[in-house]
């Protein structure tokens, strides 16, 4: 009987250990919902954006986590479809302990999430996309275009095109027209257009194209009458290649069509016939298959059949970017450790603390394997962006060759239309600015 009893004990206590044990595990995780779109349109965009995410993620868990908090993830597939955004994000929110942050992939459902993240307390990351003057991070306490957003975007793609005519002085009298994706994301770029448009003394005109960009007989056709000195390419998916073939089709030259970053990836210009000498102008980061990081998810991930997509996407400027992207969402829980508990899992406040004081050096970015395609990032109170860098790429054909110094967006443009904004914002929706008490919370 004693030893009946004592045999219970034991069994009850290992129970109690594994149940507590699993408890642990369970409560070491950090939580970041993807919303992701592998499917619809925007496929080819979305899918290896999605992959680099994912990559990454088992890369950390492969290298023992966020101080040992491992990380946990759970895709929802929007279709790049707002209204699908919004249920993924209500759907996600509150899963396994909460969500830590929410990463869009997409200005549209950036814009419907704004202030749900915001009343919800819930951080909304969307590094280099999503709400330009959510830049001003003593309007936008939950909002982090981190790196860059549409209107640096803008900046420096124009700039690219005065370093091809020679300077910026010889835009004055040019004609530039900008085709654009008749979304949130495609109209970010006039503004900043519009001012410098003003400064330089270029005409702009501004040609939408409706989801999901496959007919643009029209506008190609207007472009071909008006004969344009540059065309400034906001596509999206198969907007892109679709416009590189109405190029060819209506004699326009390919090396004056400049896109930017969602205009600039493989699934953009492969088996495109005639779209050498296409230039994308891209805020980091580009194209990276020589990067160490890189080279590490093909050693650690796919080398064992883990990854998770085609291994020749490893290191293309989409998939760099969803790595990059899920890059940010870790270092900013690992800057949260360093002030809540290291090794401990962090609230979305505490991990919202740790996207507004992000100093990714250079030493970091050695460390990460990304120094190659990035710059240093830096976050605080009232830059919820910090430095925005840019490099242009032009396609040879068989490969995106660099064809530009590093640009930065101009803050002589960027800032008034960042204050005019933000305040706009503060006196439409009647709020105040946060107190420095707040931001050294």
């Amino acid at each position: 009987m004693k030893r009946t009893r004592a045999l219970i004990a034991a069994s009850a206590a290992l129970v109690l250990a594994t149940t507590t044990t699993a408890g642990f595990a369970q409560a070491k995780e950090q939580f970041f919902p993807l919303l992701t779109f592998r499917t619809g349109p925007y496929a080819p965009s979305g899918a290896p954006w999605a992959n680099g995410f994912v990559d990454y993620f088992k890369l950390v868990n492969a290298k023992g986590g966020i101080n040992g908090v491992r990380v946990a993830w759970e895709e929802c597939e929007t279709g790049y479809a707002t209204d699908r955004g919004v249920e993924c994000y209500e759907r996600l929110k509150g899963k396994n302990g909460g969500a830590t942050v929410f990463q869009t992939m997409s200005t549209g459902i950036t814009f419907a999430l704004t202030e749900r993240g915001a009343a919800d307390g819930i951080p909304i990351l969307t590094p280099a996309y999503g709400l330009s003057e959510s830049a001003d991070g003593e309007v936008f306490k939950w909002s982090f275009p981190i790196a860059g957003s549409h209107w640096a975007s803008a900046d420096t793609q124009i700039q690219f095109v005065g370093h091809k005519l020679g300077g910026m002085d010889k835009l004055k009298g040019k004609k530039i027209t900008l085709l654009y994706h008749d979304s949130p994301y495609g109209k970010e770029a006039i503004p900043v257009l519009t001012v410098r448009a003003k400064q330089h003394g270029f005409e702009l005109t501004n040609i939408p194209v409706p989801h999901p960009g496959v007919d643009q007989k029209a506008p190609w056709l207007q472009i071909r009458q008006s004969r344009p000195d540059y065309v400034l390419l906001w596509g999206w998916g198969v907007m892109n290649s679709t416009a590189l073939k109405e190029a060819q089709a209506t004699g326009f030259p390919r090396n004056r069509i400049v896109g930017v970053w969602p205009s600039g990836s493989d699934s953009d210009v492969k088996g495109v016939a005639g779209a050498e000498g296409y230039s994308a102008v891209l805020i980091l980061p580009g194209p990276g298959f020589d990067s160490k990081v890189a080279k590490e998810v093909l050693a650690t991930l796919h080398a064992k059949n883990e990854g998770a997509g085609p291994k020749d996407e490893v290191g293309s400027a989409l998939y760099m970017r969803g790595l990059m992207n899920a890059m940010f969402a870790v270092e900013g829980v690992r800057r949260a450790q360093e002030k809540f508990g290291k090794g401990q899992v962090m609230t979305a406040a505490q991990a919202r603390w740790g996207y507004e004081n992000l100093d990714i050096d250079q030493k970091r970015l050695r460390e990460l394997g990304l120094d190659d395609v990035m710059r240093p990032v830096a976050t605080s109170c009232k830059d919820h962006m910090g430095p925005s860098s840019a490099r242009a790429y032009t396609w040879n054909g068989k490969t995106w060759d660099v064809s530009s110094d590093w640009l930065q967006a101009d803050p002589a443009i960027m800032n008034p239309l960042l204050k005019a904004a933000a305040d706009k914002y503060v006196a439409d929706k009647k709020l105040t600015r946060r107190a420095a008490a707040d931001c050294a919370s």
